[in-house]
């Protein structure tokens, strides 16, 4: 039986430049191939998790233009539920601008256009959306108070409330509380704790901190590492699987689309951030943001080909 997975968060077109290197401040770098892709952490994580078998509905905002139509036929072609997705007249759709260099490292600005207007508003409508949740999965690409009043929602109807604190930025202590997993990556964990991460010690570190500040559980990625899962009763290790990657955009999206997939399934930590590490790893071996998002048979035959 599939369940009820809620994602309040950003939809964006990725334009996407291929390149030898990322171009140093006023460098003009010739010779990368250009393309687009459907993208913006929210509708990531959404496809992510509906390929992988979930079923998803999407709280969003975009522009009523092409990109923002076009947006909305691909959540459609994969089977989100777009009953809460609104098109603004008032801004464009929102937009990134993506460099990926050989060897999958990449570089991202955003242009937020009507990611910038989801409101408390928008979220309060889908109230009944929330409360048939079993996970409500959320970002920070859009405005902080719609976060929180999502997740207070969530929380008073006893869903889990899942937080991929990207962009890193603060985290109001509340929000930070009614969180059930916290999944930051490296760098987003050194902007909340100010500690330096090197290596699996100083994400236990890390991730030690964020749960004296009030995180129920984090979960760390680490990249090819894999994850660490710290919660009052453990720490764990969960170790990643080793590909050749061609382009990290969104695979923490993806892993946290999994994630959320695995959770509302019953399956025990351990094994959901295996499950999500797998889904990840498949993503970096493929070019653009939701093109990359494995389908669930690709996901299980990954594991079972790893053991």
């Amino acid at each position: 039986m599939k369940h009820n997975i809620v994602v309040v968060g950003s939809s964006n077109t990725d334009m996407i430049i291929k390149l030898k290197r990322i171009p140093r401040a006023g460098e003009t770098v010739l010779g990368g191939e250009f393309l687009t892709a459907a993208g913006g952490k929210g509708a990531n994580q959404a496809v992510a998790a509906a390929r992988a078998g979930g079923r998803i509905s999407l709280i969003a905002r975009v522009g009523r233009d092409t990109l923002g139509r076009e947006a909305i036929a691909g959540f459609i072609r994969v089977g989100i539920d777009v009953s809460h997705v609104a098109r603004d007249n008032r801004t464009a759709s929102g937009t990134a601008l993506i460099y990926v260099t050989r060897n999958g490292e990449n570089c991202i600005a955003v242009a937020s256009g009507a990611n910038a207007l989801l409101s408390p508003a928008d979220v309060k409508k889908a109230r009944a959306l929330i409360a048939r949740a079993k996970v409500l999965l959320m970002q920070l690409e859009t405005p902080l108070d719609s976060v929180l009043a999502a997740a207070r929602l969530a929380v008073s109807k006893g869903a889990t409330v899942i937080l991929n604190p990207a962009p890193a930025r603060a985290i109001p202590g509340e929000l930070l509380r009614l969180v059930s997993i916290l999944t930051p990556n490296e760098s987003e964990a050194e902007m909340l704790t100010g500690n330096r991460i090197n290596g699996v010690r100083g994400a236990q570190k890390a991730a030690e901190a964020l749960l004296r500040r009030g995180a129920h559980t984090v979960i760390l990625t680490l990249g090819a590492k894999g994850a660490l899962i710290a919660s009052g009763q453990e720490i764990q290790h969960i170790p990643g699987f080793k590909v050749k990657a061609v382009d990290t955009t969104a695979a923490g999206d993806v892993f946290n689309g999994a994630l959320a997939v695995a959770l509302t399934e019953g399956w025990s930590l351990g094994p959901a951030v295996r499950f999500a590490n797998a889904a990840a790893a498949i993503s970096v071996t493929r070019m653009g943001a939701q093109p990359s998002a494995p389908r669930r048979r690709d996901i299980m035959r990954f594991l079972k080909s790893h053991g």
